[in-house]
């Protein structure tokens, strides 16, 4: 699948926004902040594949 600039910088926005919640869960685990920033981690998941499945729809280049 060929994909556009665009498509590679909101990935890329999202997987940087996952990491540093991920990273912030394994630095502080067993504290509350490592359980909500895991939470927030699956949630930012599940809005990047909405994000990128709405982009190629809409995108002529992508879709």
């Amino acid at each position: 699948m060929k994909t556009c600039s665009r498509f590679a910088s909101l990935r890329a926005e999202h997987e940087m926004e996952i990491s540093c919640m991920t990273n912030h869960s394994t630095w502080h685990v067993g504290r509350p902040a490592a359980k909500s920033s895991a939470r927030q981690a699956v949630s930012a998941k599940q809005r990047m594949a909405r994000a990128l499945s709405s982009h190629v729809q809409r995108c002529p280049e992508c879709g």
